[in-house]
């Protein structure tokens, strides 16, 4: 069963000469505009594979001379696959880390009971796992007394000199640009030190080590310790890293970006799959740097950075626009700026539609959904119990008004993300119901409601909820999805609440997927044999909820197909995308236009999420509400169509189609 299916997909097909240049000279052309030597590979698989091989060369070279590798490493969601490679390598091919000195590149401070500690969590991930010797593991304490912090660090910053410095650094990069915890600010001098975690890292930190009580504060090796390893890795994995690796490697070095400091370094190599390189000039504009492959994504793509670059619509561009602008080649190949733009223009025109599931007796030959059947069985798969609304809400209510079967499948129950004065507030009401109504003679509800106000009363920050909260949370989100789902006109019988036993560890770190989460979704689509599926298309984040959600559904139609079924040949596949980011547009292939009145409605149905609203735990550090991210979202999508001089709508909704691999 293949459980990794969105990692395989790739929405610009990439020459492979674009990251795998020939020779030398092609590849100096190719990176002129990188800082950093910077290696892409296809698969973040592909990638640790060849960083672990360099990793134990390099401690076998060490071991033949007799000598100690010393290694400095962190603990970010990057290194995890690296993790597992070396683990692999250790316990397969007899790989010995016994000659290994390994340093924690920086632990959380203050560690109180029950805190998040990153020694512990390396720890867990790897270091336990491996044949190093305990003696060889050191890490900053993040326990000590404040006034010991200053002398702690400097004898810490002793000891890696004890052993002739740094061999390697191994770490990932923060979405703010920072290395270890080396916030933005961080200057080049910097050695180990006690720095406070800004909002964003913190955040970001919390989740890949799976806590809810992060400490503010780390005790991190500074830049100037980690410029000191002979030798730096910096690795990558994912679309959401693809604007500051762009940053670090092809921008100036700046403080407020610390990775920027590695152009500095002699001897670092940046480590990043296709999906983070993405912003990078040869991957991203490639005719700005060498002569292009061309194929209509890559065209669409140029033609629309030009006119954002130029303000000006499609059909205006000029043959002098685009020799001014590195796009000769366009013009060769289509013969004028007038066959290009047209090409083009008709191409984005043909994306748009206000019939989602396809219009019946129309010619279909030009529109992104096909006419039959109709209606359509429709399945919209939702992560969380409101990421239906949030991101296709204006489109779901425009297939139920046009006469199809829409089924919304809830994949997890979503209950960590209910605060607990939602708790609080439901069950004022239960035990007012039970007074008003039962006289209190209902001894189960009296006895429970006491029972989850002594647990809150004395409820630490970083205590699980018992079984029952979680089971009431849970609640709350099933309810306010059935009041949205009955506000859209989708019939009860047709919301189905999977729950997916990935999600149900009651922290945020969630277990893998299993064939369990899988036979789940299975059974569905065998149930509901659709002619429509509707999926998460969220790929930056190779462990969020959204991810998982959706491996799981295309594990399932990966099942499907290879038992010949019939109902999948007459099936598509389409994948919207979350609250924070839209499809770029070189990848639309389906825009449905929202009116006024329409938005109104798609915003009233994330309202009917009230657990969601400000008391929500997880909303980030965007201080909008979900509504409101969504909205600027599907306005920004009608104003670029707008903008290169298509049709001028309130709002868009956009998917891609998925075809299975």
């Amino acid at each position: 069963m293949r459980t990794n299916l969105s990692s395989q997909i790739s929405l610009n097909r990439v020459s492979p000469r674009y990251y795998r240049p020939g020779n030398a000279v092609e590849r100096s052309v190719l990176t002129r505009l990188e800082k950093i030597p910077t290696n892409i590979f296809e698969t973040s698989e592909e990638g640790v594979v060849q960083i672990a091989n360099e990793i134990v060369a390099k401690i076998q070279d060490r071991q033949r001379e007799g000598k100690f590798c010393t290694i400095a490493i962190g603990t970010g969601a990057s290194l995890r696959p690296l993790f597992t490679e070396l683990i692999r390598k250790h316990k397969d091919e007899g790989v010995s880390f016994r000659n290994v000195v390994f340093f924690n590149l920086y632990e959380y401070y203050p560690l109180t009971e029950g805190a998040g500690s990153s020694f512990s969590h390396l720890n867990k991930l790897f270091l336990s796992q491996i044949d190093i010797d305990r003696q060889n593991i050191f890490t900053m304490d993040g326990s000590i007394p404040q006034e010991a912090i200053i002398e702690h660090c400097r004898l810490y910053e002793q000891r890696i000199q004890t052993f002739g410095g740094l061999d390697m650094v191994i770490m990932g990069i923060g979405r703010e640009g920072n290395i270890g915890m080396n916030e933005p600010g961080s200057h080049a001098s910097s050695t180990t030190r006690l720095i406070l975690i800004d909002a964003t890292s913190r955040s970001e930190a919390a989740h890949n080590i799976g806590v809810d009580n992060l400490p503010p504060c780390s005790i991190t090796m500074g830049i100037n310790t980690i410029m000191g390893a002979r030798k730096v890795y910096m690795l990558a994995w994912g679309e959401d890293k693809a604007d500051i690796i762009r940053s670090a490697v092809e921008d100036k070095v700046s403080d407020t970006l610390p990775a920027s400091y590695l152009q500095l370094h002699a001897n670092t190599s940046v480590c990043v799959d296709l999906a983070a390189a993405a912003h990078l000039t040869r991957i991203q504009r490639p005719w700005l740097v060498t002569s292009c492959e061309w194929n209509d994504k890559l065209v669409r793509s140029a033609i629309v950075w030009l006119c954002t670059t130029l303000n000006k619509p499609i059909l205006k561009l000029t043959n002098k626009d685009y020799n001014e602008n590195g796009l000769s080649e366009l013009l060769a190949l289509y013969g004028s700026a007038y066959n290009a733009n047209i090409k083009v223009f008709n191409d984005l025109q043909h994306t748009i539609t206000g019939w989602p599931g396809g219009k019946p007796n129309a010619d279909d030959t030009y529109r992104p959904e096909r006419a039959k059947p109709f209606p359509k069985r429709v399945v919209v798969f939702s992560p969380h119990p409101d990421d239906d609304v949030i991101s296709m809400g204006g489109t779901l209510r425009r297939l139920v008004q046009q006469g199809h079967e829409v089924h919304v499948a809830y994949e997890t129950s979503g209950n960590i993300a209910v605060g607990d004065e939602e708790v609080v507030r439901f069950m004022h009401f239960i035990n007012g119901f039970n007074q008003l109504f039962e006289n209190s003679e209902d001894k189960v509800i009296s006895d429970k409601y006491a029972e989850i106000k002594q647990f809150f009363s004395t409820k630490k920050e970083g205590d699980m909820d018992t079984r029952d909260i979680l089971t009431i949370k849970g609640l709350i989100r099933r309810g306010e999805a059935r009041t949205a789902c009955t506000f859209n006109r989708i019939p009860l019988s047709r919301c189905h609440f999977l729950d997916l036993p990935f999600y149900e560890t009651g922290k945020i770190e969630k277990n893998p997927i299993s064939e369990a989460d899988v036979e789940i979704v299975l059974n569905l689509l065998r149930e509901v044999k659709p002619h429509q599926i509707y999926v998460a298309g969220d790929l930056a984040d190779p462990h969020g909820t959204h991810r998982v959600c959706t491996d799981a559904v295309f594990a399932a139609i990966d099942e499907e197909k290879n038992a010949g079924a019939e109902w999948l040949k007459d099936c598509r596949i389409w994948m919207y995308r979350g609250a924070w980011a839209e499809w770029e547009i070189e990848n639309i292939e389906m825009a449905v236009p929202l009116s006024p009145e329409e938005l109104r409605a798609k915003r009233n149905s994330i309202l009917k999420h009230q657990s969601q609203m400000e008391s929500a735990p997880f909303l980030g550090n965007d201080e909008r509400l979900f509504w409101q991210r969504s909205e600027d979202r599907n306005r920004g999508t009608a104003s670029l169509y707008d903008q290169l001089g298509l049709a001028c709508y309130e709002a868009m909704e956009a998917f891609v189609e998925y075809k299975p691999i």
